[in-house]
């Protein structure tokens, strides 16, 4: 009897922490000054790969075991996917004569918030008109995955969406 009640409180404790962990993503910050739809051009600011690993030791009767997964990531590439994909034409330098069709493209890191099991890493994506240096919009989400390149690439990818869905 005093086995099943000492079950139950850790059943009730395991279902606790799995609902802690399953905070949805907050949802994508959408800000648009103008409409990103007259630029033909963007020059994305290079950004540096970044690698993460994520792994473990498992024991067993027979050892010691190892799993590790490493992963590399460079922002400015997954946002040129993005953008190609949407129809911009990457420039690998300003161009003064196309500047009116230019957005310069700059990405940072805005954030990281605990979330249950793990924590998720917000990035903030800015575009600016390369003839006004005014900012036309910019696009900020968080992503979680299984290593911080995972989740750098799903929050690009979810701030992405956000912008060219409206």
């Amino acid at each position: 009897m005093h086995m099943s009640m000492i079950k139950k409180v850790f059943l009730v404790i395991c279902s606790i922490f799995m609902l802690g962990s399953c905070a949805p993503l907050r949802l994508p910050v959408i800000v648009k000054n103008a409409p990103i739809e007259t630029f033909k051009y963007a020059y994305i600011s290079p950004t540096k790969e970044l690698t993460s690993s994520s792994g473990g030791t498992y024991g067993g009767q027979y050892g010691i075991y190892g799993a590790s997964t490493t992963k590399s990531v460079n922002p400015s590439d997954v946002i040129a996917g993005v953008l190609i994909k949407e129809g911009f034409i990457i420039l690998p330098e300003l161009k003064s004569e196309l500047s009116n069709e230019t957005l310069i493209v700059n990405y940072g890191e805005s954030g990281r918030r605990n979330r249950g099991l793990g924590y998720t890493i917000e990035v903030t994506i800015q575009f600016i008109s390369a003839n006004t240096n005014e900012m036309v919009c910019s696009c900020t989400a968080e992503g979680q995955g299984s290593t911080e390149a995972d989740d750098i690439r799903q929050a690009i990818k979810r701030a992405l969406d956000g912008l060219f869905a409206e």
